[in-house]
């Protein structure tokens, strides 16, 4: 069994190292890193991602790959909006959106149809998938 904070450890040591490209099976997807405060703890949490951009946004989502609970990142950002996103070697402060209803649904179904796993991850579980718009901030 993969010990996944070890697994995601070395994937965001990867990924800064190299800028934003890793290898290994998320190596053809695009990644970010996103550092969030702990709803309990307030302590930095960063997190690696696969992304979609949408327009000016980048979309996130909290599949947590079909379980049952969000993700923790999910939890925090809920608590805490402001995140720190790393893309490539680009790093900056961004609004964490959870997106609701109708802009919800229109998101999902263009996520699914790009990425068919995002359909698999949501056939598994009761909880309905979020998906986060991060907007970022100015300055």
């Amino acid at each position: 069994m993969v010990d996944q904070k070890e697994y995601n450890r070395q994937l965001i040591e990867d990924f800064r190292a190299n800028r934003g490209k890793v290898g290994g099976p998320v190596g053809n997807r695009p990644l970010l890193l996103l550092t969030t405060k702990g709803a309990r703890s307030g302590q930095p949490r960063t997190a690696p991602m696969m992304y979609i951009p949408d327009g000016n946004r980048l979309l996130v989502i909290a599949s947590n790959i079909g379980a049952p609970v969000h993700p923790g990142w999910y939890h925090n950002l809920v608590a805490h909006p402001g995140v720190t996103v790393e893309i490539g070697n680009e790093i900056f402060e961004a609004t964490a959106i959870v997106t609701e209803g109708e802009e919800r649904q229109q998101l999902w179904a263009g996520i699914v149809e790009q990425y068919p796993f995002f359909a698999e991850h949501q056939a598994k579980t009761t909880r309905q998938i979020p998906v986060i718009a991060l907007e970022r901030r100015d300055g």
